[in-house]
């Protein structure tokens, strides 16, 4: 079973800010195409993941999981993400 996806007061609002579907960064997060780690916060992850919906466009989503569940603190189509060789 998936864990719960908790949004911060800053991911609300850039998903608003952004025009984002909660379904897309909760798709992204839960189950992302590849994942790096976050150069500014160690204990986050970023998330990747093409949105069919906004023309296969990169969503990248900045998460932290714990054991209960996945914290999205930002998320924004990201125009310079390439997939991994």
């Amino acid at each position: 079973m998936a864990k719960p996806v908790r949004f911060t007061a800053h991911a609300e609002t850039v998903l608003r800010e952004r025009r984002l579907e909660r379904e897309w960064i909760e798709r992204a997060a839960q189950s992302p195409e590849w994942t790096e780690s976050d150069r500014a916060n160690p204990e986050a992850e970023r998330r990747f993941r093409a949105v069919p919906e906004r023309d296969g466009r990169i969503l990248r989503v900045v998460c932290v999981e714990t054991g209960s569940e996945i914290r999205i603190i930002s998320a924004f189509l990201d125009r310079k993400a390439r997939r991994p060789e």
